[in-house]
């Protein structure tokens, strides 16, 4: 009995994945080259866009038809073009380029530890030394604070947009694990009545104090540099911001700290948890589901938690409540825990 046709076995999956290192390098490369910016200036064909790239036409024409085929380009009457996409986050002239955020998703730092997967698989975690991106002081952070900013802004304005539609009341505001400060500079550029804290490593807080200043608001910028399990974050927060931190690490040491920001609240305070959130199934939607991978890989304990796990986590802690509020376009979730 013959398998019909469209349920014959084929190799294309297995070698399309076993070759998928040669989009990321290929991506790499036409950012590094500005093969989309230049495509963008409209230069179209071949021998346009490897004048101004500064490139072999040969090489230049390879590289476009590999992007096309990744999607990332379009291709009519050998003249190329930029999709959607590509236009608004890979030409350097948008305001919403993400060229830039390559400098950390590809640092050697971050990505060799899926240079040893099943290592991970066996041990339960990372394979790199020094607990992996959770060592302190890890270098690796500030290469996030400057490079990773540009992709944070808009899920950034759509979580301050959730908490404080009106903006207009005071509040106190506590920024765990800063970073570029985007989050809390969202609230404090909507609401002038906003003061934020900002708790980072010593290194990091800087980039998120030069972007406050850049905002305009460093009067009412505040950092306070370290572990955000170590440090006292004093008491009286309106909002303790948590935006991708508890993914680094397993449900007790996260029920530590939350139980910090419970007590650092006012009453009637909330606590903002920003996550890559997957639903129970654990494999959808694949962009938050994915992301177990990368901790992983890349940390002794993380997980991309589903909200049931986050929900369970702030109840241990003491919050009374959590409500999950997906934010889109952005891939990320937003929990809202209730003192």
């Amino acid at each position: 009995m013959s398998t019909p046709a469209s349920k014959q076995p084929s190799p294309q999956l297995f070698f399309q994945t076993i070759n998928a290192h040669q989009q990321t390098e290929a991506l790499k490369a036409a950012i590094e080259l500005e093969i989309f910016t230049a495509i963008g200036e409209g230069n179209t064909s071949p021998a346009a866009i490897a004048q101004r790239c500064g490139a072999s036409e040969r090489g230049t024409r390879i590289l476009c038809d590999f992007l096309t085929i990744m999607g990332m380009l379009t291709k009519e009457n050998n003249a190329y073009g930029l999709t959607l996409d590509s236009s608004v986050f890979l030409d350097k002239r948008s305001p919403a380029y993400l060229g830039g955020a390559t400098e950390f998703l590809c640092d050697p730092n971050l990505t060799a530890g899926s240079k040893d997967i099943a290592g991970a698989v066996r041990t339960g975690g990372t394979t790199l030394q020094n607990d992996g991106t959770i060592a302190p002081d890890n270098d690796i952070w500030v290469n996030f604070a400057r490079a990773m900013a540009p992709m944070m802004a808009m899920p950034a304005q759509l979580m301050a947009n959730l908490v404080d539609p009106a903006a207009d009341r005071p509040l106190k505001i506590l920024d765990i694990a800063a970073g570029h400060g985007l989050y809390g500079l969202a609230f404090a550029t909507k609401n002038a009545q906003a003061e934020i804290t900002a708790l980072d490593w010593a290194a990091v807080v800087e980039v998120a104090k030069e972007n406050a200043a850049k905002a305009g608001v460093a009067d009412r910028y505040k950092t306070i540099p370290g572990s955000a399990f170590d440090v006292d974050f004093g008491t009286g927060y309106d909002l303790v911001l948590i935006t991708n931190f508890l993914h680094h690490f397993d449900p007790p040491t996260n029920e530590i700290l939350l139980r910090k920001v419970h007590a650092s609240l006012a009453d009637g305070g909330r606590a903002v948890t920003l996550e890559f959130v997957p639903n129970d199934d654990r494999v959808t939607p694949p962009e938050a589901a994915t992301f177990s991978m990368m901790m992983l890989t890349s940390t002794p304990s993380g997980d991309a938690y589903t909200f049931a796990e986050l929900e369970k986590m702030a109840a241990n802690a003491g919050f009374s409540k959590s409500t999950v509020h997906p934010l889109p376009p952005s891939i990320q979730t937003v929990v809202i825990s209730e003192k």
